[in-house]
């Protein structure tokens, strides 16, 4: 087996990263319901990659993910770092005293479990056993309760999470009474976080789940970058380097739509400015392969034109860029089965093979565009041939659009497509499709590696209520608005076909040009307005320049050849 280590580095990472385990959990519940639905349980995907296998004190047997999240303190919510299953106590302080000088207490009210988490609790500790058997109304009320306190009611991420934790996954910086406004730049990042405090412990965390892996095929990465949280993750990553130097690393840097207002200041604007390039730059450093996620206006794109996000609740947003890693990664767990045609996935690869396949083509390019479209639009019909793959969509900001790049390679995963009918599309059908679509589109890559599994996208009762009217139990589109009512959730619709896309394409130029750009005019250029802020954040001209020539390097390697001129 290959196993993947799952890292969640900030707050809004975690956001995505709980409804990500969301969506494996209720892929679990589903495999194992006899009256479920049989497409979710020939699945032919090997959940041990992410989970691992482990036992209480009193020989209880659990199935956590294989994860290490970091956050500030407090930011878990009602839920203890110490998870739910092992009841493991704290540590008491010891009672020897060195100081003598004043000692300040700082204290707060725990934090109470909303509606949804406490029916998990009540469902778990059996107290609501004569509930179940109540009528189906009075069961779709209570649902709909839930949802209507989650859409009300989310604070923390662990406010929607129905997942269980190992205490070696949940890890809070500690001091971390902070405002977290103030906790908005690399340089905060750098002083709120010691490596020689912290470092030891994280890294503990980690290779607690790595030396119980008989043969890791890699680490994922998910990184709020928007803020400090981008020098935690890059101290981290540095020492992975080091100690795993041969594990390959795919790093998602991820930000909510909160992170791209507009800065009220020129001053706040060449800082925010610097912290982008700077942490793209220290980012990239100690992966193998960086997606840039996170739109500005998720609820004004094309990748929501199904959709009806709240851009200032992270609840929303974050469970679209979820779905969309959910779906990338799944041909890491695929079994790999011989050509069939009743096979239920094709198209298995593992993390390595992924990375090579987008930075090691014709060129060396490791930042690569991530796109998708959910709920896809079925396979069938003349003109869909070309407008499914016209719908997938960038989730990646700063790129351009509708670029011819030659040299472009694609790394595709289809999910639960809908053919003729409303029918589940099979495995060969699908790929007769795209390779159909692709025949047909305008701009065609060099090469494109399609994934793509029976198994669709199921939608578990805390995900959100962000689908349009036009969307179906079984995520088929319908083609015309039913009602102005409320959007629909987890009630309405029960899975969803769903397509995602990582590209390596020149069309990201703009977003490592502007890096670039801003670096050599704020910070190195002489009488740079970013000079000072940067060496408060502890960087010397010598590190920036290597940074500079590293992001030339990036934009040298996708950008067209020059042609050259016989005149001098």
């Amino acid at each position: 087996m290959k196993e993947i280590i799952t890292i969640q580095v900030g707050d809004y990472a975690n956001f995505i990263g709980s409804h990500f385990w969301n969506f494996q959990d209720e892929l679990l519940a589903l495999a194992d319901d006899p009256n479920g639905d049989p497409v979710f349980k020939s699945q032919d995907l090997n959940m041990d990659v992410l989970y691992r296998t482990g036992e209480t004190q009193q020989g209880i047997l659990t199935y956590t993910p294989r994860l290490v999240s970091i956050n500030l303190r407090g930011s878990l919510g009602s839920l203890s770092s110490s998870g739910t299953l092992y009841n493991e106590v704290a540590p008491t302080p010891s009672d020897v005293m060195t100081w003598t000088g004043k000692v300040s207490t700082q204290s707060s009210e725990p934090h109470k479990k909303n509606l949804f988490l406490q029916s998990l609790y009540e469902e778990e500790q059996k107290l609501n056993t004569a509930n179940e058997i109540n009528n189906g109304s009075q069961r779709e009320y209570q649902d709909r309760e839930l949802i209507e306190s989650l859409e009300n009611s989310v604070q923390f991420w662990t406010d929607y999470s129905k997942v269980h934790y190992h205490p070696q996954s949940l890890y809070e910086l500690s001091g971390a009474w902070m405002d977290v406004e103030k906790f908005d730049n690399y340089g905060s990042g750098r002083d709120a976080f010691s490596w020689a405090s912290y470092g030891e412990e994280i890294s503990d965390r980690l290779r607690f789940f790595v030396e119980e892996c008989d043969h890791i095929q890699g680490i994922q990465f998910i990184v709020d970058d928007s803020g400090g949280f981008s020098a935690v993750a890059a101290d981290y990553m540095e020492n992975i380097a080091d100690e795993y130097s041969n594990t390959p690393v795919l790093l998602y840097a991820v930000r909510g739509p909160d992170s791209h207002k507009s800065l009220k200041s020129k001053k706040r604007t060449i800082s925010g400015d610097l912290h982008d390039a700077i942490s793209f730059s220290r980012l990239s450093s100690y992966c193998k392969l960086i997606v840039p996620v996170g739109l500005p206006f998720l609820n004004e794109s094309e990748a929501s034109k199904f959709l009806h996000i709240k851009d200032e609740k992270p609840y929303h947003s974050s469970a679209v860029y979820a779905a969309a890693l959910h779906s990338i990664s799944l041909p890491f767990r695929m079994a790999t089965v011989g050509p069939t045609t009743n096979a239920s996935v094709s198209g298995a690869v593992d993390v390595n093979g992924v990375i090579q396949m987008l930075s090691g083509q014709a060129r060396q390019n490791m930042v690569s565009i991530l796109d998708v479209t959910m709920p896809a639009p079925a396979l069938s019909g003349g003109q869909n041939k070309q407008s499914f793959l016209e719908n997938l969509q960038s989730l990646t900001p700063q790129i351009s659009e509708d670029i011819e790049d030659v040299h472009a390679v694609e790394y595709m995963t289809v999910q639960g497509a809908l053919g003729s009918e409303g029918h589940r599309a099979s495995v060969s059908e699908v790929k007769d499709m795209i390779d159909a679509a692709f025949k047909h589109a305008d701009i065609r890559p060099m090469f494109c590696h399609l994934s793509a599994a029976l198994c669709p996208l199921p939608i578990p009762l805390p995900f959100p209520s962000i689908f349009g009217d036009v969307v179906g139990q079984h995520g088929e589109l319908m083609g015309t608005h039913i009602t102005d009512s409320l959007s629909k959730g987890s009630l309405d619709v029960h899975s969803i076909p769903i397509a995602a896309r990582l590209r390596s394409n020149c069309a990201v130029l703009p977003l490592l040009e502007s890096r670039l750009r801003n670096l050599h005019r704020f910070g190195i250029e002489r009488g740079a307005p970013g000079a000072q802020l940067l060496r408060s954040w502890g960087f010397e001209k010598e590190e920036l320049e290597e940074m500079e020539e590293m992001l030339s390097k990036m934009v040298a390697a996708l950008s067209p050849p020059q042609l050259s001129s016989d005149s001098d």
